[in-house]
């Protein structure tokens, strides 16, 4: 790494903005230059753990940015970026997005890409006119667990995948992680985004979004359609669901996709876990021996209806150095030209996106929705 990266910060929003300024912290060619958020729809009644006002005080405090702008178009224009996270409301991602590339930056966010496969098409076209590279942030990327199981998915240890299965959300909403002062009332939750459906708010977005990401990696193949349901069974302070299962069809798979914001616990392996012909593997921690518990993937190749112990467990293998976190695998693209990992580019985030976008729909008129095709080519 030979270049100092000038870098800004776009909306705080979403909590995940803070492992993401974390990332590139880590790194030594980095210059945080300046930060602003987006306007909420509605304002915030507080200034809790993982709000917006606490992301942004934590970018000023601990990361350091030493600049806050008022506009963020303003400050676009005038500080001359290589580089601009952005985390603001799902909905407004297409937005912010397309005001970056116009100023010549490359930007990373995190996930979904969007609310809409609309508005992520339009942050791909932006992209692609301004010559600039658009990275969508997965936690999931960053597991060598998961990334276990795409290995022994594609050596054939399973067979044929026929299904893949989601399901997380282990906890009582975003906001729902404070204790004692930091406790967040019902009422100050229904003024946050998350609760909010025009804003993009809510469980469908918020997790089955992993869901699309891998089953799409792991089954190699676009999806079809998509049957959804959601429903608001506890968050009755906002109009955005908080539960939701997709199902969706692939040409020769299935995946089932659930989010949920009202689980206490989760009592059983939430996965992935993937069904092959010939077994099944399942993502998950495993008690080791002198180490707690530890990310593996677990193959079960017996046939049996009950729980049994698996016939192999497998540690993930390190990811590549150089290229191990989010911000590493970003300036290693930008310095070397080299794809970024699989489930980072626009082309699998497109067909992502057109899954969720698929579900949403189907959630609205209660019927299958086809899949909009996004095989085409990202040059």
């Amino acid at each position: 790494m030979t270049k100092t990266y000038r870098l800004g910060v776009i909306g705080f929003a979403h909590m995940h903005v803070n492992a993401l300024m974390d990332r590139f912290a880590e790194l030594p060619n980095v210059e945080w230059v300046a930060c602003a958020d987006t306007v909420p729809a509605v304002p915030s009644r507080f200034q809790k753990r993982s709000t917006r006002r606490a992301n942004l005080r934590r970018a000023r405090e601990v990361i350091g940015i030493p600049k806050v702008y008022d506009d963020y178009r303003q400050m676009l224009a005038q500080e001359g970026l290589d580089i601009v996270i952005f985390c603001p409301e799902n909905a407004r991602h297409g937005e912010v997005a397309e005001a970056i590339a116009a100023s010549g930056a490359h930007m990373v966010t995190e996930k979904p890409m969007s609310a809409s496969l609309s508005d992520a098409l339009r942050m791909a076209r932006a992209a692609q006119a301004a010559g600039v590279t658009l990275m969508v942030n997965w936690s999931t990327t960053w597991s060598p667990a998961a990334r276990k199981a795409k290995a022994l998915i594609d050596e054939g240890v399973i067979g044929r995948v026929w299904e893949v299965k989601w399901r997380n959300g282990a906890s009582m909403g975003p906001l729902a992680y404070g204790t004692g002062a930091d406790a967040v009332t019902d009422l100050e939750k229904g003024a946050e985004w998350w609760h909010q459906a025009s804003t993009g708010g809510g469980a469908l977005l918020d997790y089955c979004c992993y869901g699309a990401c891998l089953a799409r990696w792991y089954l190699g193949a676009p999806a079809i359609a998509v049957q959804g349901i959601v429903a608001n069974i506890h968050s009755h302070y906002g109009d955005a669901e908080d539960n939701a299962i997709l199902t969706v069809r692939f040409a020769e798979a299935l995946a089932i996709l659930e989010a949920t914001w009202t689980t206490w616990n989760v009592g059983v392996p939430t996965g992935p876990i993937v069904y092959g012909e010939r077994g099944t593997l399942v993502v998950t921690r495993q008690e080791l021996p002198g180490r707690g518990p530890v990310p593996v993937v677990q193959v079960y190749t017996g046939r049996d209806h009950g729980p049994t112990q698996p016939d192999q467990v497998f540690e993930g293998d390190p990811l590549p150095a150089g290229r191990e976190t989010l911000a590493k695998e970003f300036i290693h693209h930008l310095e070397t030209g080299e794809p970024l990992h699989p489930t980072l580019g626009l082309q699998h985030n497109l067909e992502a996106m057109a899954i969720l976008d698929a579900g949403i729909r189907s959630a609205a008129s209660g019927k299958l929705e086809l899949v909009e095709d996004q095989t085409w080519c990202i040059g």
